[in-house]
């Protein structure tokens, strides 16, 4: 098994998930992170033998295979270009970019170049999910009708909840739909095979303005704030927004996006209705999949590899009853990509890409020029 080199390129909440993840591969060391906060402290506490404030630096001395981006979206595109510049595969979170402008440029660049590259669509790869697919692609549930469902959280429910997300110059024009709506909408059409041809989306950004705190606080740290710790800043990002779909196989959708519902921490839900059979998946209950018949009973499908479809079963490392989750959806993406980038497999389609990115892109543009025209609008090319 060939080894591979890896940095990392922010470490926060995702970035220290992604290190993880590489370190249950076997084939991957994680060699470096770069951070302008702390790195050396960062570092130590996660074992990794160096660290740099400045990821060109660590870029040009270590060398390695790939770098994982996980830094605000408006630093994306500088490190993506950089790395790709030197032969290094990027990996980069969602969303992409901040602007359809950059992505383009990236997934030319890439492909000018023969660079494996993929993007962090992780909830592609929950063991359920892949059986949905699978599902539908045998035609079980035949012709699709409706799809839909949301993803809700309530960290931010607070004024006093405050995140370099919130902020349209690190996070692009949308907020909610572009940081976690994109995760619903990249998982329904690699699950449906349906693409989206057009949209109407309503936004709201309920807090109007925010305590954003004089000091860092890390993300989900839920950490109070006094007075004199916090300056009043106006928002300009969505809180919540609910968009209806029109798709080109026919289907009919809409989800709801939410980052202040209180006592949701993480929910996504998927509900796929068709004329023979409908599915639904709950990623707080994430190990089952519901089925649901008109003339016979439902049924419940549990994550087990022997009962699942033999393709779903390639994404499960455990056997029935050990619940996997969240972290082992990194290990199964990441198992696809770094097969790709040992293999030089610029052709793959077994994970996301930059294409991926570029269409996540091209949807979110067109959910926020809808949610502003107040209208039908249609997805760019």
């Amino acid at each position: 098994m060939k080894k591979l080199k890896a940095c990392v390129v922010g470490v926060g909440f995702i970035g220290v998930a992604h290190i993880e993840a590489l370190r249950r591969l076997g084939n991957v060391d994680v060699v470096a992170i770069a951070d302008p906060a702390d790195a050396q402290k960062k570092a130590d506490e996660l074992c990794v033998p160096k660290a740099y404030s400045d990821y060109k630096e660590m870029l040009d001395i270590e060398k390695p295979d790939t770098v994982h981006i996980c830094v605000p979206n408006n630093l994306h595109y500088e490190i993506a270009m950089y790395a790709m510049e030197r032969g290094i595969c990027p990996i980069c979170e969602k969303p992409f970019t901040t602007t359809v402008e950059e992505a383009r440029e990236l997934v030319a660049f890439a492909k000018e170049k023969n660079i494996v590259n993929a993007i962090n669509f992780n909830c592609r790869y929950y063991p359920q999910v892949k059986q949905m697919k699978h599902m539908i692609q045998n035609g079980e549930l035949g012709d699709l009708f409706t799809i839909h469902g949301g993803y809700i959280q309530d960290w931010l429910l607070l004024d006093t909840d405050y995140s370099w997300r919130l902020e349209s110059a690190q996070s692009g024009s949308s907020r909610a739909f572009s940081d976690i709506g994109s995760h619903w909408i990249d998982l329904v059409e690699s699950v449906t095979g349906q693409r989206v041809v057009e949209v109407l989306a309503d936004f709201e950004i309920f807090h109007k303005t925010r305590k954003k705190p004089l000091k860092p606080i890390e993300t989900y740290s839920g950490m109070s704030l006094r007075p004199e710790d916090y300056a009043e800043v106006p928002i300009d990002t969505e809180d919540y927004c609910t968009v209806l779909f029109h798709f080109d196989g026919g289907a009919h959708g809409c989800c709801n996006i939410s980052q202040v519902y209180a006592g949701r921490k993480n929910q996504m839900i998927v509900s796929i209705g068709g004329s023979k059979a409908a599915v639904h998946w709950d990623s707080e209950d994430s190990n089952e999949l519901w089925i649901g018949h008109r003339e016979s009973f439902n049924e419940k499908a549990t994550k087990d590899p022997s009962t699942l479809n033999p393709e779903t079963g390639a994404f499960i490392s455990y056997p029935g009853g050990h619940v996997e989750g969240f972290p082992d959806t990194f290990k199964q993406h990441f198992k696809c990509i770094y097969k790709a980038v040992a293999e030089g497999d610029t052709a793959s389609r077994e994970f996301a890409t930059f294409e991926d990115g570029l269409r996540d892109m091209l949807i979110c543009e067109a959910v926020v020029k809808s949610s502003k025209d107040k209208c039908w609008t249609k997805i760019g090319e």
